[in-house]
């Protein structure tokens, strides 16, 4: 038998023609107009522009969380816009983890139960030997029993990282996620997202206005007015932020 090679690339989620429309008539408002993207599998991915770019909307459209007005977007082959509430809700629980820039951590759930619980909620056990991984991946061993008013902020983002992973998504997306932190804690929690990544093949799409922030992911999309703009691969911090300023000359 002959191996067959295959340059194809999964896609954990993606949008096609992807419009949003808020509001009717004049005070109609098109947060995102005719966008087409996919996030690879495995893959790290920032989704940067200006304030009122369509970002977050970009990616509350994509994870299922709000719906388009027009076009299509996928959970790897799932066309969310075929599933009716119910098996919307399951399809979030089941294969999208989220990180936002509130913890949402429960306060009277030690760490542990705070990372298994989306599990727990379901009725699954989960996979323990995973579970066990990622508690060391995000560093957390020494800290299972304390509650979220015990550790600091960074280290509460941390929670939230693992237990967004805990149920082994298709992909976690991440909103902001450095948004309430000091910035060394903020490096710690990008620097856990990239290693995240590479060590359990997971795939990770953040919204951030920080270049910074980008530079940690393998590959940068810009969107400004409602379109995508413009893709950049092994992004810096001085070239994201070149790339950002370009936003600001007018045309």
């Amino acid at each position: 038998m002959t191996a067959t090679t295959t340059t194809t690339t999964r896609t954990a989620a993606r949008v096609v023609d992807a419009v949003k429309v808020y509001g009717s008539g004049d005070t109609s408002v098109r947060a995102l107009d005719g966008v087409s993207v996919d996030f690879p599998a495995g893959r790290f991915t920032a989704i940067m522009g200006p304030s009122g770019s369509g970002k977050s909307t970009l990616m509350h459209c994509a994870a299922g969380l709000d719906t388009l007005t027009s076009g299509t977007a996928h959970i790897g082959d799932t066309e969310l816009g075929t599933l009716d509430d119910r098996r919307l809700t399951l399809m979030r629980r089941d294969r999208v983890g989220f990180v936002f820039q509130a913890y949402n951590l429960v306060p009277t759930l030690t760490v542990v139960e705070n990372i298994t619980l989306p599990l727990d909620l379901a009725g699954d056990t989960g996979d323990k030997e995973w579970i066990d991984a990622l508690i060391d991946v995000v560093g957390l061993r020494g800290r299972l029993h304390h509650r979220p008013s015990e550790l600091s902020g960074g280290q509460q983002q941390r929670v939230a990282v693992a237990r967004a992973f805990a149920g082994r998504p298709d992909v976690v997306f991440a909103d902001e996620p450095t948004g309430n932190l000091d910035s060394r804690s903020g490096e710690e929690v990008l620097g856990l997202l990239g290693r995240t990544v590479r060590q359990t093949a997971r795939t990770v799409v953040m919204v951030t206005h920080d270049p910074v922030a980008a530079a940690h992911a393998d590959e940068v999309v810009f969107l400004a007015d409602g379109r995508l703009v413009d893709r950049m691969t092994s992004p810096t911090a001085d070239k994201v932020l070149d790339r950002m300023k370009a936003f600001e000359v007018p045309s």
